[in-house]
């Protein structure tokens, strides 16, 4: 097997070692086409997924750009495959803002510490720890299992899972489900602990706004600034208070907490309000989100700009894209241009069949009296370009957490860390599911 780059620490769990490995990897995706690029990140996993007698297929579309996939051969070939896939590149860390190395992969408390530990190099390394099981112990999986890691997810995957998908649509051939990251991890419901299994996605919009103006001097009277116009746009959609609405998935993961709170279902935000940490996490999947997160405009202090940007990030319920990019409209105002810079569907699957129960009873296995939720996600993941070939995709990343860690607050946030614990149990409940499903 590959050595840990740290051999001072050759105890660690090997699901650990995989995960500091890959975080010290910097795969940095600052979005736009703009990325370190996720080749030696590739090339690691690749070479591991060779040492296990597989053989690696790569796939650059774009200079750096590496995704890296492998079928792992089942028992019963006859069955339809599971595409288990992860993502290798990381968003931005400001390392001013840390209290330790972004990129160090740090152990600290029991816990791992660096950008990419909970999104979602804790995933990767986890997925190929659960093969590694599998195969060194002379076993397969019950089924084909098609074992990908893709480039470019930070970016809603343009230079990743898209192209892939595209381009080597071979790779997926006779898959029919997939599990991925942002599911299987648990919460904390009143004095009991619950596990969400994400059986759905919100819709993505990123959008660009745009006002125009008139240059001029900073100095004099300008009714026309593009900055103002642009800043009121933006302050608009920013307070907009979106309304609950409800889908399938929704409905039910209400229903589930009602019943185990307690509390009303007619009361929503209250009942995700009772989850702890995870409640803003939770209500974001209740309502359409618009968070403006950029803003460009000038060039110099005495200069009236005649145009000024705002990037703003929109994930609405699945089919609900064309209303609120109506509501945004209305929302700006005139003057305002509204450019669609990446868009991309919302999936929902129901909370059913022999998988959903297969990774029920893997949780149920190892954390018994627990119980799952469904729930749908305010993010995206790759399943969105899954979808495009009939691939119904789950976020399955199964993790036990210590009672008040704010896990989901860690998505994209400062001193982003996971407990070694969880890794360990997450591994040992996938090589579960992927032996017996």
């Amino acid at each position: 097997m590959i050595e840990s780059a740290d051999t001072g620490e050759a105890a660690l769990p090997e699901v650990a070692r995989l995960a500091r490995d890959l975080i010290r990897i910097d795969t940095t995706n600052y979005g736009g086409g703009r990325a370190l690029g996720e080749r030696e990140a590739a090339e690691y996993v690749g070479a591991y997924l060779a040492e296990l007698g597989l053989e690696p297929q790569y796939y650059e579309p774009v200079p750096r750009r590496t995704n890296v996939m492998a079928r792992v051969p089942g028992r019963d070939r006859s069955l339809p495959a599971l595409v288990v896939h992860g993502h290798l590149d990381v968003v931005p860390a400001v390392a001013e803002d840390w209290s330790v190395d972004p990129f160090g992969g740090e152990i600290r408390d029991g816990l791992l510490w660096g950008r990419g530990a909970v999104d979602m190099k804790d995933m990767d390394a986890m997925i190929l720890t659960s093969v590694a099981d599998i195969l060194r112990s002379g076993d397969r999986p019950a089924r084909d299992l098609v074992v990908t890691f893709f480039a470019d997810e930070e970016n809603g995957g343009v230079e990743g899972s898209q192209l892939v998908v595209r381009d080597r649509p071979e790779w997926f051939a006779g898959a029919t489900e997939a599990i991925s990251e942002v599911g299987g991890f648990s919460i904390d419901v009143g004095d009991r602990r619950a596990y969400l299994l994400q059986v759905g996605e919100k819709a993505l919009l990123w959008l660009r706004l745009v006002a125009r103006g008139a240059a001029g001097h900073g100095s004099r009277v300008h009714p026309d600034n593009a900055v103002t116009r642009l800043a009121e746009a933006v302050a608009a959609l920013g307070r907009t208070e979106w309304p609950i609405r409800l889908t399938p998935t929704t409905t039910e993961f209400l229903d589930v907490l009602s019943a185990l709170t307690g509390l009303p279902p007619d009361d929503p935000d209250a009942i995700a309000d009772s989850v702890g940490p995870a409640a803003s996490f939770l209500k974001a999947t209740l309502r359409t989100t618009a968070n403006p997160t950029g803003l460009t405009a000038g060039y110099k202090h005495n200069v009236i700009p005649d145009r000024a940007e705002a990037l703003i990030d929109v994930r609405v319920l699945p089919g609900t894209e064309e209303a609120a990019l109506a509501d945004i409209r209305r929302i700006v105002g005139d003057g305002i241009a509204i450019e669609t810079v990446v868009r991309d569907v919302g999936l929902e699957t129901p909370f059913s069949g022999d998988l959903v129960d297969a990774m029920v009873a893997a949780l149920g296995r190892h954390d018994p009296d627990a119980p799952v939720i469904p729930y749908l996600m305010g993010a995206g993941t790759d399943n969105k370009a899954l979808s495009r070939l009939g691939i119904a995709g789950y976020g399955f990343a199964p993790l036990r957490l210590p009672r008040g860690l704010d896990f989901t607050g860690m998505f994209h946030g400062v001193d982003e860390r996971v407990p070694i614990d969880a890794l360990v149990f997450g591994q040992r409940v996938l090589t579960d599911l992927l032996r017996s499903f």
